[in-house]
C-alpha cells in the first residue's frame, strides 16, 4: 500500500514540477537591459477600450523603421491600420503572427498591419531572423516611447493589438491571442473596412 502512494506521489511531483517549468518558460525573458519590457501574456481574447488620451494627440506618434524612417499614426488615415505589439521571445505573439500575415495579403490596398517591437533592445537584434522565420511580409518598426506609454498605459500585456478604421478611430483592441481572436479580428477588419476615411 505504501509503495502505491509513494508512487502515486511521485507522479504528482513530476506533473506539479512539468508545469512549473511549462508556466516560467513562457514567462522568462532577460529584461535585465529594460526593466520596463512588458511580460508575456496569453489570457482568453478580451477587449478594452482605447487608454484616455489625457489632451495627447496620437497623430504625430509613430515607430521607426529598420532603415531609421519614421512613421507616423496620421499617415495612415484612409487605410485600416492594425498596429501589433509583440516580441520575439512571446509564445502567443508567435501564435498571432500567421493569422497578421494572412490579413496583411488578403488585404493589401485596404489595410496596414504594423508590428512593433516591445521585446527590450536585445530583442531588436533578432527581428530579422524571427521576420524570415514567420515570413512576415508586413512592416515591422520600433514604436516611440509615447505612443508605447500612450497604448499600453493600463496593460503591458503582449500580444496586444490594436484596430483602427478608415478615420483614426479605434474598432477594436485585442489583448492576447486564443482560439477565437482570429475569427473576432477578421469580422472588426471587415466591419472597418465599411467605415469611411471622412
Amino acid at each position: 500500500m505504501s509503495n502505491a502512494i509513494s508512487f502515486w506521489r511521485l507522479i504528482l511531483l513530476t506533473l506539479v514540477v512539468l508545469v512549473l517549468t511549462i508556466v516560467c518558460a513562457c514567462n522568462s525573458n532577460d529584461t535585465s537591459s529594460n526593466s520596463n519590457a512588458p511580460v508575456v501574456s496569453n489570457p482568453p481574447p478580451t477587449a478594452l477600450p482605447m487608454p484616455p488620451l489625457n489632451g495627447k494627440s496620437i497623430e504625430k506618434m509613430g515607430w521607426v523603421l529598420a532603415d531609421g524612417k519614421h512613421n507616423s499614426f496620421g499617415e495612415f488615415k484612409g487605410k485600416v491600420l492594425i498596429l501589433d505589439f509583440y516580441a520575439t521571445w512571446c509564445g502567443p505573439c508567435r501564435d498571432s503572427i500567421p493569422h497578421l500575415v494572412a490579413l496583411q495579403s488578403r488585404h493589401q490596398d485596404d489595410v496596414r498591419v504594423i508590428g512593433l517591437n516591445v521585446g527590450g533592445e536585445d530583442d531588436l537584434e533578432r527581428v530579422p531572423a524571427f521576420a524570415h522565420k514567420f515570413n512576415i511580409q508586413y512592416v515591422l518598426g520600433q514604436p516611440d516611447d509615447d505612443l508605447v506609454e500612450l497604448l499600453l498605459s493600463d496593460s503591458q500585456a503582449i500580444p496586444q493589438t490594436f484596430v483602427f478604421d478608415r478615420r483614426g478611430m479605434l474598432a477594436k483592441r485585442f489583448i492576447g491571442f486564443g482560439y477565437n481572436t482570429g475569427m473576432e479580428m477578421d469580422q472588426v477588419v471587415e466591419s472597418a473596412l465599411q467605415s469611411s476615411a471622412d
